[in-house]
């Protein structure tokens, strides 16, 4: 597997999204070659993803190899981990629940005996991930549109389930854009720059999303706040029927121009007032 120079962002790094291609590519190739790999063209969804990352990928710096194992495995559910080491470096943790679907019905469907035997047989007891505390997104939020292109849509007719980390990211940016004068690193010399890492990001899909010329709307709000990073909750939602298709909890770190974690800006703190997240007790703290 290797970076790809489109994958990089305006710091300079593989984008914290481009990183879920990464881990599907190397989802399907694992079950590409099992004795399940009907399931990848027989309704199979991800319906959760958590991704750590450890440090950031760049172009060109070394081999990136991905390392697949199974995880939980359920009647419908089951639970894929990766880890990504570029050069030898750990750079990314993750895991992704799929669940068998069947979109006639629109509801879950069981693995077969023989499909969950084989799941189970390469299963293996998987390092919790660390936890984030569980954020939601109260009734006051940033609010911004995102449209969805012909080129999101995947083999099932629906938002692949890579795009909605884009969608994500681009609510934050313009969340950031809205209280900074220099949101982002830009690298013109003409204001100070600035990066933020993204250390930790989970999301939850609740419904499909499909083409359309309306745009749905991402409620990005603001929850702890440390020194020098922030957790933000967002939810996706249909601002027609007022459906939440997905939530997220980030975790980002405000670092100078070298990446070195940096104090957050006042902007932020004043900004945790006016959009509050709100904390959730739900177990293992997923949102």
């Amino acid at each position: 597997m290797a970076q790809r120079w489109v994958d990089l962002d305006a710091q300079g790094h593989v984008n914290n999204a481009a990183v879920l291609d990464y881990l599907q590519e190397a989802r399907v190739a694992y079950l590409s070659d099992s004795p399940n790999a009907h399931l990848l063209g027989n309704g199979i969804v991800v319906v959760g993803q958590q991704v750590e990352y450890l440090a950031p990928l760049g172009f060109g710096v070394g081999p990136l190899t991905a390392e697949v194992a199974v995880g939980e495995v359920g009647a419908s559910r089951f639970t894929i981990a990766y880890t990504l080491h570029e050069g030898g470096l750990l750079a990314v943790r993750a895991r992704t629940t799929l669940c068998l679907f069947d979109f006639a019905s629109g509801r879950p469907t069981r693995l077969a005996p023989a499909e969950r035997a084989w799941f189970a047989e390469q299963a293996v007891p998987l390092e919790p991930l660390r936890d984030v505390g569980g954020w939601h997104v109260g009734g006051a939020a940033h609010e911004h549109p995102v449209a969805v292109r012909w080129s999101d849509i995947d083999r099932y007719g629906h938002v692949n389930n890579t795009l909605y980390f884009d969608y994500v990211a681009e609510a934050r940016v313009a969340l950031y854009g809205a209280l900074l004068d220099a949101p982002i690193r830009t690298g013109t010399g003409e204001t100070p720059e600035r990066t933020w890492l993204v250390a930790r990001q989970d999301l939850t899909h609740t419904r499909q999303m499909v083409f359309r010329r309306e745009p749905y709307v991402v409620r990005t709000a603001i929850g702890a706040l440390g020194r020098t990073s922030s957790t933000l909750a967002a939810q996706i939602v249909d601002p027609v029927t007022g459906d939440v298709a997905a939530r997220a909890v980030s975790v980002v770190v405000h670092g100078d121009a070298h990446g070195q974690p940096t104090p957050l800006p006042e902007p932020l703190h004043a900004a945790a007032a006016r959009w509050p997240a709100v904390p959730s007790t739900r177990a293992g703290g997923r949102p």
